[in-house]
């Protein structure tokens, strides 16, 4: 997904729903002129940006993420320089209240990862490498065909093995009726 198509999407989220700079910062903890110069495409959002945008407009993140290409065969990546490969695979169903993304890390690559919204539980299965993750003050360490399940609504964070990882990413948002209907689906 390119810049200017995140830049679209919270322009347009931002003026169908009336909101002001002021309160869409207010919302989401992203200052206004972090938004601003997101807006006018003059900077990239963070992985860690977009999820507090997507918190503060109550909205899975896919929802950020997704383009409208209308192909569900074709699996939309996003890099965030500097941090994650995100590809969303399945993105947000209303009707499951849940999402999915292929995350890739490089060798020894670390990201951690804000609270998300209250109720909302990831489940992690590791497809190639090896990965810890953070839950709580400890790092769990998982092979390849491993998973685990955990909150999400805490600080948590993926930190690869020498060879790097890849694994599913599955979000669960336990008050998924809170999202819009006319959303994702």
């Amino acid at each position: 997904m390119a810049p200017d198509e995140i830049t679209l999407k919270l322009r347009d989220m931002r003026a169908a729903s009336g909101l002001s700079l002021s309160k869409v910062a207010e919302m989401t903890g992203v200052s206004k002129a972090m938004l601003g110069q997101i807006e006018r495409g003059e900077s990239s959002p963070t992985i860690a940006t977009l999820w507090k945008i997507a918190k503060g407009f109550q909205l899975p993140l896919s929802a950020l993420i997704e383009t409208a290409n209308g192909d569900p065969s074709v699996f939309q990546t996003v890099t965030f320089p500097g941090s994650i490969e995100v590809k969303i695979v399945f993105p947000f169903d209303s009707a499951l209240g849940a999402e999915t993304f292929h995350v890739s890390l490089t060798p020894n690559q670390c990201h951690e990862s804000p609270a998300h919204a209250a109720g909302v539980t990831e489940e992690v299965f590791v497809l190639s490498g090896t990965l810890e993750i953070l839950r709580g003050e400890a790092w769990v360490p998982l092979n390849a065909g491993q998973g685990l399940r955990f909150a999400a609504d805490l600080p948590h964070g993926y930190r690869a093995g020498g060879q790097g990882a890849a694994f599913l990413n599955m979000h669960h948002y336990g008050q998924h009726s809170e999202f819009p209907e006319n959303g994702k689906g």
